[in-house]
């Protein structure tokens, strides 16, 4: 049985058609071929065989004791094994090639963060230990913080919140007690998203329960300042715009300051998303640029694994407008303690006689721990100077392949750019897409760039290849997108029907988001007949 059967053609008719050599096998090469584990027809056999019970002994289940067959197919254990070997293959990795994803930052991960977090220190605590025994990772988490403050020359930083988007949640939160504190939560409810954010910003700052008011884009693909003006003209409704810098265009607001000034004159805040810190770490503090809060994707600037690689981590740095807002726990030092015993009070009660006031918890503990002992390590390794020199090498990359291509594909902008490159789809040839590009790269060995975003940009190819890739893959991949680019913009009708080389063929993507299939459900008796 096959998933054809539920409507999602996912594999061409004939896979033999694809191939320059035919195997009775299916595989090519080292590249074993492998069924989905539903497909194997292997559901009267297991594994593993156990004698039956002897006599009548009665269950111990009782009315939970299964009365249909489980559906799942047996394999022995070597099976099993090369089944998600052979899948593992056909997944495209940043330990296979580079990953050329905008606005994701998918670099690679130094093994020596890996073996730090590993350390049993660090890996085997809990966090419902006594302070006292976990007094290297509270001081680990200190140093990071001091980093952090360092980095950004902000006022406090808040490490719990567990993503860039919880990172979003918190810095809005602490202006919404900000605002609360001043008695003014109830008028100042709109806040200002320029079109090149991030999509989580507006997203957050609904969540938060604040209107969102959209500024475009100007020509430069930067914040139109006569829109933003025009936005405050009325002043008394502002609660603080977010703005990602460097946007998602690749672009650094030159304007950034004068936005700062314009936003607290207008008596709100200044949140920055700041998801693409890495392209300025250790050349720009945000802190001097007027921001009030500010999340920092250690996911991304600090290398620690990103996506299904690992969980993230987004620390919120606060200025001093808002760094008593920040969220509980609070960490603290007993000064009466001889060895400075650190740890974390997470009650109003213990508060009192500061001037704390925190909006509240964002988790049950403080972060992720595995996250910032990758993160430290990463700093620690490179310096000061050397996290220059990555914001540095990141921009520089990308601005090389810029150079490379545009003498065939359209950048969106004019000039140079920051950690990414974006291009549009203006020089492709009609009839041809950006998702035919796209799924065309897939035969020449990488995973697409980011496709379609940021919406300002009609067809949308935003290409981030990070600090840590050299210029002779740099090449390698500029040489391939440079292939496919020019089918596209010579009409080649084969890219139409690409990827002929991956595992599986193009998707109905529409259909796939609209009826997916979530459940594998047995044919029936007469439809296994048919087949």
């Amino acid at each position: 049985m096959t998933m054809n059967t539920q409507g999602r053609p996912t594999a061409p008719a004939s896979e033999a058609s694809n191939m320059a050599v035919e195997t009775v096998s299916g595989s090519k090469g080292l590249l074993q071929h492998e069924a989905l584990i539903f497909d194997m027809d292997r559901w009267s056999e297991t594994g593993v065989d156990l004698p039956k019970l002897k006599g009548k002994a009665k269950s111990r289940l009782g009315k939970l004791k299964r009365t249909k067959p489980v559906e799942l197919p047996g394999l022995s254990e070597p099976e099993t094994v090369r089944h998600y070997v052979r899948l593992s293959q056909k997944n495209y990795a940043i330990d296979l090639g580079m990953f050329p994803l905008g606005s994701c930052t998918m670099k690679h991960n130094p093994r020596l963060n890996e073996k730090m977090a590993r350390l049993p220190g660090f890996a085997d605590i809990h966090p419902l230990q006594p302070f006292r025994s976990v007094q290297g990772a509270m001081q680990l988490i200190e140093d990071l913080q001091d980093w952090l403050l360092k980095l950004t020359n902000m006022h406090s930083v808040a490490m719990s919140p567990k993503a860039g988007a919880h990172g979003e949640y918190c810095g809005m939160m602490a202006i919404r007690e900000a605002l609360i504190d001043r008695g003014e939560a109830e008028t100042r409810r709109r806040v200002l998203v320029p079109a090149s954010a991030h999509g989580t910003n507006p997203a957050t700052a609904a969540q938060c329960g604040f209107i969102v008011d959209e500024i475009g884009a100007d020509n430069r693909g930067r914040v139109d300042m006569d829109d933003l003006r025009s936005k405050l003209e009325k002043t008394d409704d502002i609660a603080g715009i977010m703005l990602t810098n460097p946007n998602t265009c690749g672009l650094f607001e030159t304007d950034i300051k004068e936005i700062a000034d314009l936003i607290h004159d207008a008596g709100g805040y200044f949140y920055c998303d700041g998801a693409n810190f890495n392209a300025i770490v250790g050349r720009v503090r945000p802190g001097d640029l007027g921001i009030d809060a500010m999340h920092i994707n250690l996911h991304k600037t600090f290398s620690t694994p990103h996506g299904g690689g690992g969980p993230g981590s987004g620390p919120t740095v606060l200025s001093m407008a808002l760094s008593k807002y920040a969220p509980f726990p609070v960490m603290t030092v007993d000064k009466r303690s001889g060895d400075r015993l650190i740890g974390y009070t997470d009650t109003l009660e213990e508060l009192k006689g500061s001037d704390l006031q925190p909006f509240g918890r964002l988790t049950a503990f403080q972060g992720q721990m595995g996250m910032f002992v990758r993160a430290l390590s990463y700093i620690l390794s490179h310096g000061a100077d050397g996290l220059k020199q990555v914001a540095e090498d990141a921009v520089l990359n990308a601005n090389y392949i810029q150079a490379r291509l545009k003498h065939l594909m359209t950048p969106a902008f004019d000039g140079y750019c920051m950690h990414e490159a974006l291009f549009s789809d203006k020089f492709t040839a009609d009839g041809i897409e950006t998702i035919d590009i796209a799924k065309a790269l897939i035969d020449e060995g990488y995973h697409p760039m980011t496709m379609y975003f940021p919406l300002v940009v009609h067809g949308a190819m935003l290409i981030e290849p990070t600090e840590t890739e050299s210029k002779a893959e740099l090449d390698r991949f500029c040489n391939a997108l440079e292939s496919v680019a020019r089918k596209a913009a010579q009409g080649d009708d084969s890219l139409k029907n690409a990827p002929y080389l991956a595992p599986m063929r193009r998707l109905d993507e529409t259909q796939a988001a609209r009826k997916p299939v979530l459940k594998w459900t047995p044919p029936a008796p007469e439809q296994i007949a048919a087949e």
